[in-house]
């Protein structure tokens, strides 16, 4: 009776046995499921700006662009990047002495060193040249002045605007030596003798942009702040041959250098020295002070303008490069 009780016994054994195992399983397959495995944390990348390359173009204006001096000053003392720049006529004179080394301190003091009789060099007969100053004395004067002499040794990259007499052409120059280049931008027509140049004749670059801030977006600027001088307000009309073709041209550049200024992010353009005539070189600081005050007006736009177009990127990517 004992064998036959325990040999019933144990498929009873057996089957309270396994189903208390399996729940052995189940509890156990559901505390790890409980323990869920946490994801690391997944940080976004850190960010930098780039900021956009920025062009500064001066335009022309005869003495009246001593103000560029000011608005360079401006940009300057608050770290406003200028990556090149760009010069028609005396733009480019004040252009070329700022790009020479990238300090305003060495233009500065070079441009108010400059008298009337370092640029002009009147000469007999000179009309029948096609002008009345032949520009040796302009030439003379940058080589005598400027650390480098060819434009692509400059601290800061530059480029002068002349005009291709024959073809009308606008040229921009951006290799060879800076004298001639600056010569040619500035030789105002009825003013200066043409000036040769590889067997070619050019005259001032206000014939055609003397607010040259297309060729800044052209040569790579995405945001162009420009330096324009208006017309010299009315009033009496001068006696001689200069100062008549500096007012007449002074006229016809400022009015196209307003469609051209259209071509630029910002335009700072100077009022206050409106009574100063374009051949008055007696007025430097008082041109200077103006552009300084024109450029700070202009400042929120300037940043405006920067941080338009500043792209933010991962720093990975710009240390990576």
């Amino acid at each position: 009776m004992s064998v036959a009780g325990s040999g019933r016994a144990a498929p009873r054994a057996r089957r309270i046995a396994f189903p208390a195992i399996a729940l052995l399983f189940l509890a156990a397959a559901a505390g790890c499921g409980g323990r869920r495995i946490q994801p690391a944390p997944v940080h976004p990348p850190r960010l930098v700006g780039v900021r956009p390359k920025v062009g500064l173009a001066l335009g022309g204006g005869g003495a009246r662009g001593f103000a560029h001096i000011g608005a360079l000053r401006v940009l300057e003392q608050e770290k406003i990047p200028i990556d090149f720049v760009v010069g028609t006529s005396v733009g480019s004179l004040i252009g070329a002495l700022y790009a020479d080394q990238g300090r305003l301190i060495d233009a500065e003091i070079t441009a108010l060193e400059v008298q009337e009789e370092d640029l002009f060099d009147y000469r007999a007969f000179a009309i029948l040249s096609g002008g009345l100053v032949k520009g040796d004395r302009l030439e003379s004067f940058l080589r005598a002045k400027l650390k480098h002499q060819a434009i692509e040794e400059m601290a800061v990259p530059f480029a002068a605007v002349a005009v291709d007499l024959e073809s009308g052409r606008t040229v921009i120059f951006r290799r060879g030596a800076v004298a001639p280049a600056v010569h040619a931008s500035c030789a105002i027509p009825g003013v200066f003798v043409p000036v040769q140049i590889d067997g070619r004749t050019y005259v001032d670059g206000g014939v055609t942009n003397p607010v040259p801030a297309s060729v800044a977006r052209d040569l790579g600027a995405e945001v162009v702040i420009a330096m324009a001088i208006p017309p010299p307000a009315p009033g009496k009309v001068a006696r001689n041959p200069l100062g008549v073709a500096y007012r007449a041209v002074s006229i016809m550049a400022a009015e196209i250098g307003k469609l051209r200024a259209g071509d630029a992010d910002v335009v700072i353009e100077t009022r206050a020295n409106r009574q100063i005539d374009p051949d008055d070189f007696s007025q430097k600081r008082a041109l200077i002070e103006a552009g300084e005050a024109a450029a700070r007006a202009a400042l929120p736009a300037i940043r405006a303008a920067i941080a338009a177009k500043t792209r933010w990127v991962p720093v990975d990517s710009v240390t990576s490069r």
